[in-house]
């Protein structure tokens, strides 16, 4: 019965050195990534262009520069982005979008987004404004309106 005990607290300490280390890992990265997000902001500049097309693909088939694909970390390099081929002035470019607003860029219009560098950070419309698409609801949620319609 003693030794059931003293297995349990050996369990119970490194369970919490474990839970202390990835807490002070997970403090350090959002440190690290509110530093970013500054940085992005204060490069970031409004500008317009025609959007051509968008879709996910993998970051080393989607035609950006080689410098930009050397400086993402090596686990992410086969992760799918969200990419947006479009027309800045005379140029196409290829530009990595944030997956919070890559449903709400509309293909073929023009749009007015803020970008830093590559990286498009936030989306307007030029000429009239976006329409939002609705959300997906859940099977549940589906579920429950087709019974509140049938009572």
């Amino acid at each position: 019965m003693g030794t059931f005990f003293m297995v349990l607290g050996i369990i119970i300490v490194v369970a919490a050195i474990l839970l202390f280390v990835l807490y002070k890992v997970g403090s350090k990265m959002q440190k690290k990534n509110e530093a970013a997000q500054e940085q992005m902001q204060a490069h970031a500049q409004a500008t317009s262009l025609l959007v051509i097309d968008k879709k996910r693909m993998k970051l080393k088939d989607a035609n950006l520069p080689q410098m930009v694909i050397d400086q993402t970390p090596k686990y992410l390099r086969r992760s799918k982005v969200p990419l947006v081929k479009a027309k800045i002035g005379p140029k196409i470019m290829t530009l990595i979008c944030d997956e919070k607003i890559f449903e709400q860029i509309p293909v073929k219009k023009e749009v007015k987004a803020v970008l830093s560098g590559i990286y498009i950070m936030d989306v307007k419309g030029l000429r009239s404004g976006l329409e939002a698409k609705p959300q997906k609801q859940g099977f549940f949620k589906r579920m429950k309106d087709k019974a509140s319609k049938k009572a």
